[in-house]
Protein backbone atom coordinates (compact mmCIF):
# COMPACT_ATOMS: atom_id res chain seq x y z
CA UNK A 1 0.00 0.00 0.00
CA UNK A 2 1.39 3.34 -0.67
CA UNK A 3 1.57 6.08 1.96
CA UNK A 4 -1.19 7.84 -0.05
CA UNK A 5 -3.68 5.38 0.51
CA UNK A 6 -2.63 4.79 3.90
CA UNK A 7 -3.13 8.71 4.47
CA UNK A 8 -6.08 8.65 2.47
CA UNK A 9 -7.80 5.90 4.68
CA UNK A 10 -6.39 6.67 7.69
CA UNK A 11 -7.11 10.13 8.01
CA UNK A 12 -10.51 10.57 6.75
CA UNK A 13 -12.12 14.07 6.64
CA UNK A 14 -11.45 16.49 9.58
CA UNK A 15 -14.94 16.67 12.26
CA UNK A 16 -14.37 20.57 12.35
CA UNK A 17 -11.75 23.05 11.14
CA UNK A 18 -8.50 23.31 12.83
CA UNK A 19 -5.61 26.37 13.45
CA UNK A 20 -3.06 26.88 11.01
CA UNK A 21 -0.57 25.58 13.09
CA UNK A 22 -2.32 22.43 13.91
CA UNK A 23 -2.76 21.45 10.09
CA UNK A 24 1.05 22.15 9.81
CA UNK A 25 2.16 20.12 12.56
CA UNK A 26 0.30 17.44 10.78
CA UNK A 27 1.34 17.77 7.47
CA UNK A 28 5.17 17.78 9.19
CA UNK A 29 3.89 14.62 11.35
CA UNK A 30 2.88 12.35 8.06
CA UNK A 31 6.43 12.94 6.67
CA UNK A 32 8.15 12.21 10.13
CA UNK A 33 6.19 8.61 9.82
CA UNK A 34 6.98 8.04 6.02
CA UNK A 35 10.70 8.71 6.95
CA UNK A 36 10.59 6.30 10.26
CA UNK A 37 11.87 2.84 9.95
CA UNK A 38 9.27 0.29 10.60
CA UNK A 39 10.40 -1.56 13.81
CA UNK A 40 13.04 -4.61 13.46
CA UNK A 41 13.40 -7.11 16.06
CA UNK A 42 16.85 -6.79 15.93
CA UNK A 43 16.20 -3.49 17.20
CA UNK A 44 17.02 -3.13 20.91
CA UNK A 45 14.05 -1.21 21.68
CA UNK A 46 12.01 -4.38 20.21
CA UNK A 47 14.10 -7.03 21.29
CA UNK A 48 11.58 -9.40 22.19
CA UNK A 49 8.49 -7.85 20.32
CA UNK A 50 6.43 -9.98 17.64
CA UNK A 51 6.81 -6.84 15.35
CA UNK A 52 5.37 -9.14 12.64
CA UNK A 53 1.90 -7.64 14.45
CA UNK A 54 2.88 -4.15 12.87
CA UNK A 55 1.95 -4.59 9.88
CA UNK A 56 -0.73 -1.45 8.60
CA UNK A 57 -2.08 -2.83 5.05
CA UNK A 58 -5.32 -3.46 6.20
CA UNK A 59 -6.65 -0.95 8.58
CA UNK A 60 -9.43 1.47 7.46
CA UNK A 61 -10.96 4.66 8.90
CA UNK A 62 -13.69 3.55 11.56
CA UNK A 63 -17.26 3.29 10.04
CA UNK A 64 -20.00 4.83 11.54
CA UNK A 65 -21.28 2.84 14.76
CA UNK A 66 -24.72 0.96 14.76
CA UNK A 67 -26.74 0.00 17.43
CA UNK A 68 -26.62 1.56 20.73
CA UNK A 69 -23.00 2.37 22.12
CA UNK A 70 -24.38 3.48 25.71
CA UNK A 71 -24.95 -0.09 26.49
CA UNK A 72 -21.62 -1.02 25.65
CA UNK A 73 -20.16 1.55 27.66
CA UNK A 74 -23.25 1.36 31.03
CA UNK A 75 -21.69 -2.08 32.43
CA UNK A 76 -18.30 -0.20 32.87
CA UNK A 77 -19.08 2.91 34.57
CA UNK A 78 -17.99 4.44 37.56
CA UNK A 79 -21.05 5.54 39.84
CA UNK A 80 -20.58 9.25 40.18
CA UNK A 81 -17.86 10.83 37.93
CA UNK A 82 -17.07 14.24 37.93
CA UNK A 83 -17.86 14.36 34.17
CA UNK A 84 -18.26 11.45 31.43
CA UNK A 85 -17.55 11.77 27.68
CA UNK A 86 -18.08 8.74 24.87
CA UNK A 87 -16.51 7.98 21.93
CA UNK A 88 -18.01 5.56 19.24
CA UNK A 89 -15.34 5.24 16.59
CA UNK A 90 -14.10 8.54 17.12
CA UNK A 91 -17.67 10.51 17.17
CA UNK A 92 -18.72 11.92 20.09
CA UNK A 93 -21.86 10.12 21.35
CA UNK A 94 -22.07 12.66 24.85
CA UNK A 95 -20.24 14.49 27.34
CA UNK A 96 -21.37 15.73 30.47
CA UNK A 97 -20.20 17.87 33.03
CA UNK A 98 -22.46 16.30 35.99
CA UNK A 99 -21.30 19.53 38.37
CA UNK A 100 -22.17 23.09 37.67
CA UNK A 101 -19.69 24.48 40.09
CA UNK A 102 -16.45 22.76 38.05
CA UNK A 103 -17.60 24.62 35.41
CA UNK A 104 -18.19 28.15 37.23
CA UNK A 105 -14.66 27.23 38.81
CA UNK A 106 -13.62 27.31 35.19
CA UNK A 107 -12.90 23.49 34.69
CA UNK A 108 -12.50 22.81 30.76
CA UNK A 109 -13.58 19.13 30.07
CA UNK A 110 -14.42 18.88 26.25
CA UNK A 111 -13.33 17.32 23.12
CA UNK A 112 -9.51 17.98 21.05
CA UNK A 113 -11.74 19.32 18.16
CA UNK A 114 -13.41 21.84 20.40
CA UNK A 115 -10.20 22.70 22.56
CA UNK A 116 -8.33 23.38 18.97
CA UNK A 117 -10.97 25.77 18.34
CA UNK A 118 -11.63 28.28 21.51
CA UNK A 119 -8.17 27.19 23.25
CA UNK A 120 -5.59 26.62 20.63
CA UNK A 121 -3.35 28.41 22.84
CA UNK A 122 -3.06 25.83 25.95
CA UNK A 123 -3.46 23.22 23.32
CA UNK A 124 -0.28 23.92 21.24
CA UNK A 125 2.16 24.09 24.34
CA UNK A 126 1.64 20.71 25.14
CA UNK A 127 0.13 18.86 22.37
CA UNK A 128 2.78 16.14 21.76
CA UNK A 129 5.50 18.36 22.69
CA UNK A 130 7.71 15.38 24.25
CA UNK A 131 9.29 13.12 21.78
CA UNK A 132 8.31 9.24 21.91
CA UNK A 133 11.81 7.42 23.13
CA UNK A 134 11.02 3.98 23.77
CA UNK A 135 10.46 2.88 19.92
CA UNK A 136 7.69 3.78 18.27
CA UNK A 137 8.61 7.23 17.06
CA UNK A 138 6.80 6.04 13.41
CA UNK A 139 3.60 5.06 15.33
CA UNK A 140 3.45 8.26 17.74
CA UNK A 141 4.00 10.45 14.14
CA UNK A 142 1.06 8.32 13.16
CA UNK A 143 -1.33 9.50 15.69
CA UNK A 144 0.31 12.66 15.02
CA UNK A 145 -0.93 13.01 11.63
CA UNK A 146 -3.80 11.54 11.35
CA UNK A 147 -5.56 12.34 14.98
CA UNK A 148 -9.84 13.76 15.19
CA UNK A 149 -10.76 12.52 18.39
CA UNK A 150 -9.43 13.15 22.40
CA UNK A 151 -10.28 14.92 25.13
CA UNK A 152 -8.51 18.07 26.74
CA UNK A 153 -8.50 18.50 30.32
CA UNK A 154 -7.88 22.00 32.08
CA UNK A 155 -8.02 21.95 35.91
CA UNK A 156 -7.21 25.62 37.20
CA UNK A 157 -4.72 26.75 39.95
CA UNK A 158 -5.95 25.47 43.57
CA UNK A 159 -8.93 23.52 42.28
CA UNK A 160 -9.85 20.15 43.72
CA UNK A 161 -12.17 17.24 41.99
CA UNK A 162 -12.41 14.32 44.06
CA UNK A 163 -15.02 12.09 41.73
CA UNK A 164 -12.71 10.92 38.63
CA UNK A 165 -13.98 11.95 34.74
CA UNK A 166 -14.65 9.14 33.25
CA UNK A 167 -13.99 8.53 29.04
CA UNK A 168 -14.91 5.80 26.59
CA UNK A 169 -13.62 4.98 23.68
CA UNK A 170 -15.75 2.41 22.14
CA UNK A 171 -14.56 0.57 18.37
CA UNK A 172 -16.78 -1.48 16.35
CA UNK A 173 -15.92 -2.85 12.61
CA UNK A 174 -13.11 -5.44 11.34
CA UNK A 175 -9.76 -3.84 10.72
CA UNK A 176 -11.07 -0.42 12.30
CA UNK A 177 -8.31 1.59 13.40
CA UNK A 178 -8.56 4.86 15.98
CA UNK A 179 -6.30 6.73 17.31
CA UNK A 180 -7.40 8.39 20.82
CA UNK A 181 -5.85 11.34 22.22
CA UNK A 182 -5.77 12.72 25.89
CA UNK A 183 -4.40 15.77 27.12
CA UNK A 184 -4.92 16.78 30.96
CA UNK A 185 -2.99 19.89 32.34
CA UNK A 186 -3.33 20.32 36.18
CA UNK A 187 -2.29 23.43 37.50
CA UNK A 188 -0.66 24.89 39.98
CA UNK A 189 -1.28 23.35 43.48
CA UNK A 190 -4.74 21.37 41.92
CA UNK A 191 -5.98 17.98 42.15
CA UNK A 192 -7.83 15.86 39.49
CA UNK A 193 -8.36 11.89 38.08
CA UNK A 194 -8.79 10.31 34.98
CA UNK A 195 -10.34 7.12 34.26
CA UNK A 196 -9.87 6.09 30.56
CA UNK A 197 -11.51 2.75 28.97
CA UNK A 198 -10.95 1.13 25.30
CA UNK A 199 -13.66 -1.42 24.45
CA UNK A 200 -13.78 -3.49 21.45
CA UNK A 201 -17.65 -4.10 21.25
CA UNK A 202 -16.99 -7.33 19.67
CA UNK A 203 -14.47 -10.04 20.68
CA UNK A 204 -13.48 -11.51 17.40
CA UNK A 205 -12.84 -7.82 15.30
CA UNK A 206 -9.60 -6.93 14.16
CA UNK A 207 -8.36 -3.58 15.01
CA UNK A 208 -5.83 -0.75 15.63
CA UNK A 209 -5.88 1.60 18.47
CA UNK A 210 -2.94 3.82 18.43
CA UNK A 211 -3.66 5.61 21.61
CA UNK A 212 -0.98 8.94 22.75
CA UNK A 213 -1.58 10.82 26.63
CA UNK A 214 -0.10 14.23 27.56
CA UNK A 215 0.36 14.47 31.34
CA UNK A 216 1.24 17.56 32.40
CA UNK A 217 1.71 18.67 36.05
CA UNK A 218 2.49 22.58 37.16
CA UNK A 219 3.74 23.30 40.54
CA UNK A 220 1.99 21.52 43.79
CA UNK A 221 -0.59 19.73 41.50
CA UNK A 222 -1.81 15.70 41.81
CA UNK A 223 -2.95 13.87 38.64
CA UNK A 224 -4.06 10.30 38.93
CA UNK A 225 -4.50 8.63 35.35
CA UNK A 226 -6.06 5.14 35.28
CA UNK A 227 -6.48 3.12 31.85
CA UNK A 228 -8.29 0.00 31.17
CA UNK A 229 -7.44 -1.36 27.98
CA UNK A 230 -10.26 -3.74 26.83
CA UNK A 231 -9.64 -4.25 23.13
CA UNK A 232 -10.82 -7.23 21.60
CA UNK A 233 -8.55 -10.90 21.24
CA UNK A 234 -7.42 -9.70 17.34
CA UNK A 235 -6.30 -5.96 18.07
CA UNK A 236 -3.28 -4.86 17.65
CA UNK A 237 -2.75 -1.65 20.53
CA UNK A 238 -0.21 0.67 20.82
CA UNK A 239 -0.32 3.59 23.69
CA UNK A 240 2.41 6.03 23.93
CA UNK A 241 1.92 7.80 27.69
CA UNK A 242 4.49 11.29 28.82
CA UNK A 243 4.03 12.27 31.81
CA UNK A 244 5.53 15.85 32.71
CA UNK A 245 6.01 16.56 36.38
CA UNK A 246 7.14 20.23 37.96
CA UNK A 247 8.13 21.17 41.22
CA UNK A 248 6.46 19.49 44.27
CA UNK A 249 3.66 17.85 41.73
CA UNK A 250 2.52 13.99 42.41
CA UNK A 251 2.16 12.02 38.99
CA UNK A 252 0.25 8.55 39.29
CA UNK A 253 -0.33 6.53 36.27
CA UNK A 254 -1.71 3.00 36.63
CA UNK A 255 -2.70 1.00 32.90
CA UNK A 256 -4.69 -2.11 33.59
CA UNK A 257 -4.23 -4.53 30.38
CA UNK A 258 -7.34 -7.01 29.57
CA UNK A 259 -7.48 -7.35 25.55
CA UNK A 260 -5.56 -7.09 22.57
CA UNK A 261 -3.98 -9.71 20.28
CA UNK A 262 -0.50 -7.32 20.77
CA UNK A 263 -0.64 -4.62 22.68
CA UNK A 264 2.78 -2.33 23.41
CA UNK A 265 2.88 0.31 26.30
CA UNK A 266 5.52 3.30 26.07
CA UNK A 267 5.20 5.09 29.43
CA UNK A 268 8.25 8.01 29.82
CA UNK A 269 7.98 10.42 33.21
CA UNK A 270 9.88 13.04 33.12
CA UNK A 271 10.85 14.80 36.89
CA UNK A 272 11.56 17.88 35.66
CA UNK A 273 12.16 20.31 38.88
CA UNK A 274 12.63 19.29 42.46
CA UNK A 275 9.70 17.94 44.10
CA UNK A 276 8.59 16.18 41.89
CA UNK A 277 7.29 12.47 42.19
CA UNK A 278 5.94 10.04 39.54
CA UNK A 279 4.21 6.66 40.30
CA UNK A 280 4.01 4.17 37.68
CA UNK A 281 1.67 1.13 37.85
CA UNK A 282 0.24 -1.53 36.01
CA UNK A 283 -1.96 -4.95 35.84
CA UNK A 284 -1.59 -7.14 33.25
CA UNK A 285 -4.09 -10.53 32.89
CA UNK A 286 -2.49 -12.51 29.39
CA UNK A 287 -4.36 -15.61 28.33
CA UNK A 288 -4.38 -17.50 25.21
CA UNK A 289 -1.51 -16.54 22.92
CA UNK A 290 -2.21 -12.60 23.84
CA UNK A 291 1.74 -10.31 23.89
CA UNK A 292 1.79 -7.44 26.40
CA UNK A 293 5.55 -5.34 25.35
CA UNK A 294 6.26 -2.93 27.87
CA UNK A 295 8.68 -0.26 27.79
CA UNK A 296 9.47 2.26 30.46
CA UNK A 297 11.69 5.34 31.18
CA UNK A 298 11.97 7.17 34.95
CA UNK A 299 14.00 10.00 33.78
CA UNK A 300 15.34 12.13 36.83
CA UNK A 301 16.04 15.37 35.78
CA UNK A 302 16.45 17.32 38.87
CA UNK A 303 17.48 17.13 42.26
CA UNK A 304 15.31 15.75 45.36
CA UNK A 305 13.10 13.56 42.85
CA UNK A 306 10.86 10.09 43.54
CA UNK A 307 9.64 7.55 41.20
CA UNK A 308 8.54 4.54 42.09
CA UNK A 309 7.06 1.59 39.53
CA UNK A 310 5.28 -1.50 40.17
CA UNK A 311 4.28 -3.58 36.97
CA UNK A 312 2.43 -7.12 37.52
CA UNK A 313 1.19 -9.87 35.12
CA UNK A 314 -0.56 -12.39 35.57
CA UNK A 315 -0.06 -15.04 32.25
CA UNK A 316 -2.16 -18.31 31.54
CA UNK A 317 -1.95 -20.74 28.22
CA UNK A 318 0.89 -19.36 25.82
CA UNK A 319 0.78 -15.85 26.77
CA UNK A 320 4.02 -13.58 26.93
CA UNK A 321 4.98 -9.92 28.45
CA UNK A 322 7.86 -8.56 27.74
CA UNK A 323 9.54 -5.24 30.43
CA UNK A 324 11.95 -3.48 29.67
CA UNK A 325 12.71 -0.56 32.08
CA UNK A 326 15.25 2.24 32.64
CA UNK A 327 15.62 4.49 35.70
CA UNK A 328 18.13 7.22 34.28
CA UNK A 329 19.40 9.62 36.97
CA UNK A 330 20.15 12.56 34.73
CA UNK A 331 24.10 14.84 35.21
CA UNK A 332 22.97 16.79 38.48
CA UNK A 333 20.19 14.91 39.53
CA UNK A 334 21.32 14.13 43.46
CA UNK A 335 19.65 12.69 46.01
CA UNK A 336 17.19 11.16 43.65
CA UNK A 337 14.98 8.10 44.98
CA UNK A 338 13.70 6.02 42.35
CA UNK A 339 12.18 2.15 42.63
CA UNK A 340 11.12 -0.39 39.86
CA UNK A 341 9.63 -4.03 40.91
CA UNK A 342 8.43 -6.40 38.14
CA UNK A 343 6.96 -9.77 39.35
CA UNK A 344 5.23 -12.16 36.92
CA UNK A 345 2.86 -14.63 38.16
CA UNK A 346 3.63 -17.82 35.50
CA UNK A 347 -0.17 -19.70 35.88
CA UNK A 348 0.83 -22.14 32.72
CA UNK A 349 3.56 -23.85 32.39
CA UNK A 350 3.80 -22.60 28.21
CA UNK A 351 3.38 -19.01 29.48
CA UNK A 352 6.82 -16.98 28.79
CA UNK A 353 7.54 -13.85 30.70
CA UNK A 354 11.06 -11.56 29.78
CA UNK A 355 12.48 -8.94 31.85
CA UNK A 356 15.02 -6.13 31.25
CA UNK A 357 15.16 -4.00 34.19
CA UNK A 358 18.33 -1.38 33.66
CA UNK A 359 19.67 1.76 35.76
CA UNK A 360 21.71 4.71 34.33
CA UNK A 361 23.11 6.75 37.11
CA UNK A 362 25.01 10.07 36.13
CA UNK A 363 24.80 11.73 39.43
CA UNK A 364 26.19 11.02 43.33
CA UNK A 365 24.18 10.56 46.21
CA UNK A 366 21.41 8.53 45.25
CA UNK A 367 19.03 5.51 46.00
CA UNK A 368 17.87 3.39 43.20
CA UNK A 369 16.86 -0.06 43.20
CA UNK A 370 15.18 -2.55 40.68
CA UNK A 371 14.52 -5.99 40.20
CA UNK A 372 12.42 -8.83 38.43
CA UNK A 373 11.12 -12.10 39.63
CA UNK A 374 8.87 -14.95 37.75
CA UNK A 375 7.62 -17.71 38.88
CA UNK A 376 4.45 -20.05 39.02
CA UNK A 377 1.79 -20.86 41.53
CA UNK A 378 3.72 -22.03 44.87
CA UNK A 379 2.15 -25.65 45.06
CA UNK A 380 1.40 -25.59 49.07
CA UNK A 381 -0.74 -22.64 48.04
CA UNK A 382 -2.49 -24.21 45.45
CA UNK A 383 -2.77 -27.21 48.08
CA UNK A 384 -4.30 -25.34 51.00
CA UNK A 385 -6.79 -24.07 48.92
CA UNK A 386 -7.86 -26.99 47.36
CA UNK A 387 -7.86 -29.03 50.57
CA UNK A 388 -11.08 -26.47 51.59
CA UNK A 389 -13.26 -27.97 48.54
CA UNK A 390 -12.30 -25.09 45.76
CA UNK A 391 -11.44 -26.45 42.65
CA UNK A 392 -8.36 -25.94 40.62
CA UNK A 393 -9.35 -23.27 38.55
CA UNK A 394 -11.10 -21.02 41.26
CA UNK A 395 -8.01 -21.43 43.71
CA UNK A 396 -5.58 -20.34 41.16
CA UNK A 397 -7.89 -17.42 40.33
CA UNK A 398 -7.81 -16.28 44.09
CA UNK A 399 -4.10 -16.59 44.10
CA UNK A 400 -3.95 -14.39 40.78
CA UNK A 401 -6.35 -11.81 42.70
CA UNK A 402 -4.73 -11.85 45.91
CA UNK A 403 -1.16 -10.99 43.68
CA UNK A 404 -2.34 -8.31 41.58
CA UNK A 405 -4.15 -6.23 44.82
CA UNK A 406 -1.09 -5.14 45.92
CA UNK A 407 -1.12 -2.61 43.40
CA UNK A 408 -4.46 -1.21 42.96
CA UNK A 409 -4.25 -0.57 46.87
CA UNK A 410 -2.02 2.06 45.43
CA UNK A 411 -4.63 4.28 44.64
CA UNK A 412 -5.48 7.52 47.24
CA UNK A 413 -9.01 7.10 46.74
CA UNK A 414 -11.01 4.15 47.97
CA UNK A 415 -13.86 4.23 46.31
CA UNK A 416 -11.71 4.24 42.74
CA UNK A 417 -9.81 1.05 44.06
CA UNK A 418 -12.93 -0.98 45.15
CA UNK A 419 -14.39 0.12 41.48
CA UNK A 420 -11.21 -1.12 39.98
CA UNK A 421 -10.98 -4.66 42.22
CA UNK A 422 -14.63 -5.08 40.57
CA UNK A 423 -13.33 -5.24 37.27
CA UNK A 424 -10.19 -7.20 37.56
CA UNK A 425 -12.55 -9.44 39.51
CA UNK A 426 -14.62 -9.95 36.71
CA UNK A 427 -12.05 -10.70 34.10
CA UNK A 428 -10.21 -12.79 36.13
Amino acid sequence: MTSTELSSILSGPRQSPAPDWFRELQAKAWEEFEAEPFPARGNELWRFSSVKNLALDDYVAAPVFSGDPLSLARPRQFPEPAGRMIFANESLVRAELFSPALESAGVIFTTLADALEKHSDRLREHFMAQSARLGSAKFAALHKAVVQAGTFLWIPRGVEVRNPFEVFHLVQGDWAAVFPHTLIIAEDNSQVTMLEHFVSSNPDERGLGCAVNDLVLKPGSKLNYIGVQEWSRNFVSIQVNSTVAQKDSAALNLALNFGGKYSRLESVSRMIQSGARSDMLAISVARDEQEFDQRTLQDHQMPDTTSDLLYKNALHDRSRTIFSGLIKVEPGAHRTDAYQKVRNLLLSDDAEANSMPGLEILADDVRCTHGATSGQVEPEELFYLKSRGINDLSAKRLIARGFLNEVVDRLPEERLSEYLHQQIEARL
